[in-house]
């Protein structure tokens, strides 16, 4: 069932007064002011017509920010709703594959093996000699004949390729020193190999005399 809006029921109701009004000016025209049947109905006319008019404006009219019934607009249109959304709450309702795509390195990251600081390292192995001729690593304390036919045999001939090796190297050679495991890092074979690379064989044997190398 349609519903009538008040300026639609006012209007008539204005009229209406607008007709009693009219009327008792037109009376009062006539008796009091003592005028004319005519000049008094056009008096009452008169006053029918602005009362008519003003009442069918100001009667009818809704409240001012309001419609017909007195609601007002509080904004709440799809424009009076500004988009609140958050920088979180757009990243979290982001794709799961953009999100997986930013925790890939992460994940790859943690995936990757960590080398510990023992690793063992195969030292680099020479063919042979260069030259020819392999250095006398016997004047290395703690390398004898049979040690140095084994370094021959894993392809270490010379001082400095032992004074190369870090940690992994040296882990290596003391796991393969067959029948001598562990004799590299006792005797400091590498220590002693690059203090011979600095000062020389001879220099070296004298500093031995005192392990001072």
């Amino acid at each position: 069932m349609a519903h009538v809006s008040s300026s639609e029921e006012s209007w008539p109701a204005g009229w209406v007064y607008a007709v009693v009004a009219g009327v008792i000016g037109a009376i009062l025209a006539r008796w009091i002011g003592d005028v004319a049947m005519p000049a008094a109905v056009l008096a009452g006319l008169f006053v029918f017509l602005v009362f008519g008019v003003l009442l069918g404006m100001f009667w009818g009219a809704p409240p001012v920010g309001g419609d017909a019934h007195g609601h007002h607009d509080h904004g709440h249109g799809d424009q009076g709703h500004p988009d609140h959304t958050s920088a979180t709450e757009v990243h979290n309702n982001e794709p799961a594959s953009v999100m997986a795509a930013e925790a890939e390195p992460a994940q790859v990251a943690a995936l990757e093996p960590v080398m510990p600081a023992s690793a063992e390292v195969k030292p680099v192995a020479l063919s042979g000699p260069r030259g020819g001729v392999a250095d006398k690593l016997q004047a290395i304390e703690g390398i004898g004949p049979a040690m140095e036919k084994l370094c021959h045999e894993l392809g270490i001939y010379h001082f400095d390729q032992i004074a190369g090796w870090g940690r992994g190297e040296v882990a290596w050679m003391d796991s393969n020193l067959k029948g001598f495991k562990g004799r590299v890092t006792r005797d400091r074979w590498v220590q002693q190999a690059r203090l011979i690379g600095e000062v020389g064989v001879d220099e070296f044997l004298r500093r031995a005399k005192t392990n001072d190398y």
